[in-house]
């Protein structure tokens, strides 16, 4: 199920966007043709969309950051800086099978702070997660999840630099999501005084220090990680990309899976077989599986519970669904 689209017309050969995606964009894959022809699609949210050359078939994504409603030098910021972060992984390999980074193809500030980067094809690993709940096609899953412990291995450690982790930014930023929660009136005093009780717990702990620091996707949801054949991955959307521990990723891709899983079935359990499968796979591009996946599964809970209170904040998550996920949090943090 590839990610949906929807037609939206041909772009003015009088557009500026027209002529920069001529001069400037096409010629790098390839392409020369001052008379070319765009079809636009919509992609993700109004601010994703796919051209498509009619001479040539050749598609490209623009970008677009002044449609998020930062101010603008924010939005430049964050243009700017996706750009930097989809270079720099490429840099270290990642630019091929099994493991690929987009291409970023430009940036023009004038035209609302648009990135442009090559069009990858590809199913989002939410199909995949989809089917396994909805079709029962559990086994399609497994492999797509082995795949990406493939992938991110690679990445984190290709990317370590020596130096130790930072857990205290982790914890500022618990404290972040229960401010908003707290604003958005998901949670009351009590959770919020639980939580930050829970969180210094977790500060005392050593092992939460023990790690490199690595890079890390920093958006790893189902949405951002496509999938080809075999063992393809391919990562989009790296404006978040930064330096942490790498069970950032991995506790992302864990909570996003419970989300979908206990939403679906009211089985807060369904999604274990599928976090232990992805998990057990990271561990074993290490050269000691077992002592790998202690450590990380030691590691873990605390970003598992951030990104279920991070989903919380979700408007469009009903209002029993984001009281489930911040009682879910609760409890993971309560491990000892």
């Amino acid at each position: 199920m590839p990610v949906a689209k929807k037609y939206l017309g041909q772009l003015s050969s009088h557009d500026p966007l027209h002529l920069f995606l001529v001069h400037d964009v096409l010629p790098q894959i390839g392409v020369c043709n001052n008379g070319a022809e765009f079809r636009v699609f919509s992609m993700k949210d109004s601010k994703v969309y796919l051209y498509e050359e009619r001479h040539s078939s050749a598609q490209i994504v623009g970008k677009y950051f002044m449609n998020e409603g930062h101010h603008t030098a924010i939005a430049m910021q964050r243009m700017r800086q996706e750009f930097d972060n989809l270079k720099l992984l490429r840099s270290y390999g990642l630019d091929g099978y099994p493991h690929h980074v987009v291409r970023p193809l430009g940036t023009n500030s004038w035209l609302n702070g648009v990135l442009v980067e090559e069009y990858a094809r590809g199913d989002p690993l939410s199909a995949f997660v989809n089917e396994a709940i909805h079709q029962g096609r559990s086994q399609p899953l497994y492999e797509k999840l082995t795949a990406l412990a493939y992938f991110l291995a690679t990445l984190h450690n290709r990317t370590a630099n020596g130096l130790g982790v930072d857990f205290h930014q982790d914890c500022d930023y618990l404290d972040r999501l229960v401010r908003k929660l707290q604003m958005k009136q998901v949670i009351g005093a009590w959770d919020a005084d639980e939580l930050s009780w829970l969180r210094d717990r977790w500060r005392q702990k050593s092992r939460m220090w023990e790690d490199n620091q690595v890079l890390v996707h920093g958006d790893a949801t189902p949405s951002n990680l496509l999938f080809g054949r075999g063992l393809s991955v391919i990562a989009i959307d790296l404006e978040r990309m930064k330096r942490a521990d790498r069970v950032f990723d991995l506790g992302r891709i864990a909570g996003e899976l419970q989300h979908s899983f206990l939403e679906a079935t009211g089985n807060k359990h369904a999604a274990d077989p599928f976090i232990g499968h992805f998990l057990w796979e990271y561990a074993c591009h290490f050269p000691d599986r077992d002592r790998a996946f202690r450590s990380i599964t030691g590691r873990l809970p605390f970003q598992m519970a951030l990104t279920l209170l991070r989903i919380a904040r979700n408007s469009w998550v009903s209002a029993p669904q984001r009281r489930r996920l911040v009682e879910e949090a609760k409890i993971i943090l309560r491990t000892p």
